[in-house]
């Protein structure tokens, strides 16, 4: 059942009462290494998706035909997804070993690495059927790192956070998506309103790839001058004690124990991946292939309506500290189901204001989800097992629906000629969302939030953790 006891936790329900919080000030530069961070993270990956709508199915299958060469492209898009889960369940298992610090460092890196080389690869005209063979090599590598950092970027913001802030410490890894979002697009849009057709699918799309490399500046930032978590470093401190408190197998256990969670945590993000990605993706290819809508005003379109984002997660993240983080995935998740239908008859239209509408309602509803998962997602597992917890059920709904649904959206509208079949999906999409939260249990209960010292969460552990089986 998926809100069964956890393993060893090596904390009480009190235990975040202990543990120094950081000082402020510090506090507020993880915040920002953090955001920046996982921007730049996100950014590679998001990248690949806009390049994936609008270039490579010239530049990597200039043989097929253009319907052919989007699903092409948008396969090797879904490749970073497959990804995902193997570097989740890899960097959660070193993550809850050696701590979050490392873990993030080295995907980071590899994540600024990959992004920057698809930058340099040969075209398909150059060198036939190798450059699609190393696109996908490095895509999969962007999609383990991508994987891996997630789980580590939010856990060294909520677990250095004080116990009543979590919600909205954990939005600042979430709100980096619509930083990225906004980032490619404007640096896509930049480019090619900048450059004639030939020369931009002939080398300028290379420049946003290229523009990876700072992260690199991150990373030395954040090996230099940020600590682990304060309770990591707790649990570092019992298991030197000889009191067992670092899991020796932290994925095994967790996937042993609390199986049924990692599903429903999985569950929780179906409605904001699946309408998120037709929005950044899937929309771009069928309003500039099917509905000729011009291609710098759409990705325009798509960057103003994600500054409602910017306010939005941080938002729900503050208030699920004050009302519990369900609530509002409840709500995201069955607004997202009331929206699928109007979604695809504004975006019909063709009309760049009925699109603006579809998508900016569409993002205010999934980030009343997106903003809480960060911190709701952590608190369902023990502080022993859960960055690959919170990894697993992440990464498994980034490959089930997040990587499929530019592919699925582009291979219903080609068979059937009708966006509705899709509006169906999204539907579906959004009631999963709700169905899988109502039946997990809230980590910031109305006693946790009263009690000044409780630890969102902990009231799902054993409360003597020295006493908890092995």
């Amino acid at each position: 059942m998926a809100t069964s006891s956890a393993q060893p936790t090596g904390q009480s329900g009190r235990l975040g009462a202990d543990l120094s919080a950081m000082p402020r000030r510090a506090f507020r530069r993880l915040l920002a290494a953090g955001l920046i961070g996982s921007s730049i993270e996100w950014y590679d990956f998001f990248l690949y998706g806009t390049a994936a709508a609008l270039v490579f199915p010239r530049v990597f299958f200039p043989y097929a035909s253009p319907l052919m060469g989007t699903l092409l492209a948008f396969s090797t898009f879904w490749a970073g997804f497959a990804a995902r889960p193997i570097g989740g369940m890899l960097a959660g298992h070193l993550g809850d070993k050696y701590g979050r610090k490392p873990v993030v460092v080295t995907c980071l890196a590899v994540a600024g690495a990959s992004t920057f080389l698809i930058g340099c690869l040969p075209t398909a005209a150059a060198v036939g059927g190798l450059a699609p063979t190393l696109l996908v090599l490095l895509r999969f590598a962007q999609g383990i790192a991508t994987g891996g950092q997630w789980g580590g970027i939010i856990l060294l913001l909520t677990e250095s956070a004080g116990p009543k802030r979590r919600g909205f410490a954990g939005t600042f890894g979430q709100t980096s998506v619509p930083v990225a979002v906004i980032i490619s697009n404007l640096i896509f849009v930049a480019v090619s309103a900048l450059m004639p057709n030939h020369p931009f699918f002939s080398w300028g799309w290379r420049i946003p790839f290229w523009f990876s490399a700072v992260i690199f500046s991150v990373v030395v930032y954040i090996q230099a001058k940020v600590e682990d978590t304060p309770e990591f470093r707790e649990l570092q401190r019992k298991a030197e004690q000889s009191r067992g408190a670092v899991a020796r197998a932290p994925l095994a256990q967790v996937i042993r124990s609390k199986w049924g969670t990692i599903l429903l945590g999985c569950g929780i993000l179906s409605a904001t991946n699946s309408l998120f990605y037709v929005s950044i993706s899937g929309l771009l290819s069928y309003e500039t292939d099917t509905l000729k809508v011009p291609r710098n005003p759409l990705l325009a379109i798509v960057l103003i309506a994600s500054v409602a984002m910017l306010f939005v997660i941080p938002w729900s993240g503050h208030v699920s500290d004050r009302i519990g983080r369900r609530p509002l995935i409840l709500i995201g998740g069955a607004g997202v189901a009331a929206w699928a239908f109007p979604y695809f008859l504004l975006a019909g239209t063709a009309s760049l204001a009925g699109i603006f509408v579809a998508i900016t309602v569409g993002f205010v509803f999934q980030c009343l989800t997106y903003g809480p998962i960060a911190s709701f997602l952590g608190e369902l597992f023990a502080p022993n097992v859960r960055y690959s917890g919170a990894s697993l059920a992440y990464q498994l709904s980034a490959v089930i629906v997040s990587g499929g649904t530019p592919f699925l959206m582009t291979y219903l509208i080609a068979q059937t000629g009708s966006t509705m079949p899709v509006a169906a999906f999204i539907l579906a999409m959004g009631l999963v969302t709700f169905a899988t939260a109502w039946f997990l249990p809230e980590t910031n209960t109305a006693e946790v939030r009263r009690d000044p010292h409780a630890v969102p969460g902990t009231q799902l552990y054993p409360r003597d953790p020295e006493k908890a089986p092995a």
